[in-house]
């Protein structure tokens, strides 16, 4: 039995169908794996991939920007605030925007503006198969 799947950004439906297991990252909670059974969960996303594997083995990868994830029954639902496939990711940009925000951290480490665009720019890196 596979879990129902729905990935949503404000802009649209990212993903809709199965997936044997939805890997992603809570705030302040670490990795969590939700399984066909798994109890019900509410949860808060963190800048991070969120990874489906899919029936017959097949993986699908997703840049999420944080949002929220919902576990109820055999459903997984996941709204984003902002959500990317691999192949929409602007890999150029991304370097750009990782480039900027390291400039901007050398000489103010604590920049919570930087800190947040790094982290976005990585994930979108790392989700596009760039690093």
């Amino acid at each position: 039995m596979a879990l129902q799947v729905q990935l949503v950004s404000p802009e649209q439906v990212l993903y809709e169908g199965e997936a044997d297991m939805v890997i992603g990252r809570t705030l302040g909670g670490g990795d969590i794996a939700f399984l066909p059974g798994h109890a019900p969960f509410l949860g808060a996303l963190a800048t991070w991939p969120v990874e489906l594997v899919l029936p017959g083995g097949g993986r699908q990868r997703f840049a999420v920007h944080g949002g929220f994830v919902e576990v109820s029954g055999d459903r997984v639902t996941i709204l984003s605030d902002v959500a990317e496939l691999p192949h929409y990711i602007d890999v150029e940009r991304a370097a750009r925007a990782k480039a900027n925000a390291e400039a901007i951290l050398r000489d103010n480490p604590e920049n919570p503006e930087a800190l947040a665009a790094l982290e976005r720019a990585n994930i979108r890196l790392q989700v596009a198969g760039s690093v």
